[in-house]
């Protein structure tokens, strides 16, 4: 390792240098974080996950409530939009408060295992609008509290989520020949069972067929979700019955249970394709596209010592001599970027003058791009009650007050635009700009989660968007930062002489800092 080691893992195994915070000083500080930020509490979803429930519920009441109404079309219309806007709301608070989570967490090892797993187990608030309220409860409840415990209990908890049902549609699978299959005249959905071998558990080319896709979406078939309380629940009437074989293991009978699904699970946790596929893609995230084969094999060693224990298998990696080589060999994805250069620009008291900032202007996005299926419709502002000529005039920039003089009104358009062009630049600088780097956040493009590839990042686009953020970003928060200094406190041992040259040679503080933050060494970990 040619880099000191609270460099590589600040860069490596973390989202970077924040001022004040002491990086870890070996492996046990970074095995540390796994247990500790699991049982501290999470910002998001805003309100905490007992009111998120709350909240779910109630936005099932009143779509149930929209679709048995009287009310005509455009009335109908206008009540969703409604319930559009407040989900859309809850959403965009959920997702800034998930980009300040990592931020101004100390336990960045933790919180990039988060983003991992989470993607791992994708799912997509863009399915439908339960899901906007849904996706961020998703990570805080199902995935976070278990990163550092058996891979079979995250796998459960994963897949018996009412987010994971919904989005691959096992919400609506239907045994053919059940009770109430043949009732509803509705059958099998494969995608569930297809991404758990796929995807979740053994890995693509493992060697299952189509023929264990079918029946494991069989075995799947009664669990499903309570439309009411939008909980996990195991229905029997509509659950296969019989007996179905997975990869030459029999599950089911004529009475279907729930320990039939979860017997499945397990042995599907503890093979040992499983244990090959998940380490590989572990490493492949932290460490290389192209991971060496005896970090791989510690892995999985550790994996199959432990029974999943995924902490074991973490610090395997930890300790292996591969983890720490070839520094910059992978790209610092969007969100590891966004936050990266957050975080090094994140000085002053309190939480800091960055986070401040995101808190101030915390809005609603209206511009968010969902998708054609629950699409907002931005709302005009609400000026107060109509305008009268004066006012509008003052909105075009005209002067009505007597004498030429500032009115009222003035100064609060004054204050109006400012506010408009503070929530802009958050905008911008946080969700705005990871939509356009391609990785907002929790909306993947498929179940596969986005890539980790580091072509798929490196690119000249990708390179040139960065290169706008960073001159956002020091504009907005670079007063009083000298660009050496950010340098060295940003990147440690990292930065190199000529990196080093020329940020120095830079022809003011703003470009030095966008250079720093544009340079080879602050896009690789």
């Amino acid at each position: 390792m040619s880099l000191s080691f609270p460099t590589m893992a600040a860069i490596r195994f973390g989202y970077g240098f924040r001022p004040g915070e002491v990086a870890a000083q070996n492996k046990d500080d970074l095995l540390k974080q796994v247990n500790a930020d699991a049982r501290a509490p999470v910002a998001f979803p805003v309100g905490g996950i007992e009111q998120r429930h709350q909240v779910i519920a109630e936005l099932q009441a009143n779509l149930r409530d929209l679709r048995q109404s009287g009310d005509d079309d455009q009335a109908r219309r206008e009540r969703r939009k409604v319930l559009q806007k407040q989900a859309q709301r809850a959403f965009q608070q959920d997702a800034n408060a998930r980009l300040l989570q990592a931020v101004m967490s100390p336990n960045g090892f933790y919180e990039r295992l988060s983003t991992f797993w989470t993607n791992h187990f994708s799912t997509s608030a863009n399915k439908s609008l339960p899901m906007r309220l849904l996706v961020p409860l998703y990570e805080a409840e199902a995935i976070r509290p278990r990163i550092g415990g058996r891979f079979a209990d995250l796998l459960r908890s994963a897949t018996e989520h009412p987010a994971m049902l919904i989005y691959l549609d096992q919400a609506e699978s239907l045994g053919p020949d059940s009770k109430g299959g043949m009732r509803q005249k509705k059958g099998l959905n494969e995608n569930l069972g297809r991404e758990l071998l796929e995807l979740h558990t053994l890995g693509a080319g493992s060697g299952y067929t189509q023929a264990d896709v079918r029946a494991a979406a069989m075995v799947l078939t009664g669990l499903t979700i309570d439309r009411q309380e939008m909980d996990m629940a195991f229905r029997p009437n509509i659950a296969e019955p019989g007996r179905h074989e997975v990869l030459g293991v029999s599950y089911g009978g004529d009475r279907r249970r729930p320990g039939d699904y979860l017997a499945m699970l397990d042995d599907l946790a503890a093979n040992p394709k499983t244990a090959a596929h998940i380490c590989r893609k572990l490493a492949v995230h932290f460490v290389s596209d192209q991971p060496d084969d005896g970090l791989i094999a510690a892995m999985t060693g550790a994996w199959k010592k432990t029974d999943g224990d995924l902490r074991a298998v973490y610090g395997a990696m930890l300790d292996h001599p591969a983890a720490w080589a070839n520094e910059g060999a992978k790209a610092r994805q969007p969100f590891d970027f966004v936050v990266a250069g957050l975080r090094a620009m994140n000085a002053g008291s309190g939480d800091g003058t960055v986070v401040a900032f995101f808190k101030d202007n915390d809005q609603d996005d209206d511009e968010q791009a969902m998708g054609a299926q629950g699409a907002m419709t931005p709302s005009a502002p609400d000026m107060g009650g109509a305008m009268n000529d004066g006012a509008k005039a003052d909105m075009k920039g005209g002067d009505t007050a007597a004498g030429g003089g500032p009115s009222m009104i003035d100064a609060g358009d004054e204050d109006r635009a400012k506010r408009r062009k503070a929530m802009q630049t958050a905008r911008a600088l946080g969700q705005g700009a990871l939509r356009r780097m391609g990785q907002p956040i929790w909306l993947p493009p498929s179940p596969a989660g986005f890539e980790e590839s580091f072509s798929a990042w490196i690119t000249a686009s990708q390179l040139a968007e960065r290169l706008g953020w960073a001159r956002r970003a020091t504009a907005q928060f670079g007063q009083g930062l000298d660009p050496r200094e950010f340098l060295k406190a940003t990147l440690g041992d990292a930065a190199r002489d000529d990196t080093i040259r020329v940020v120095s040679q830079a022809p003011n503080k703003t470009t030095g800092l966008m250079l720093a933050l544009a340079s080879p060494e602050f896009n690789r970990r």
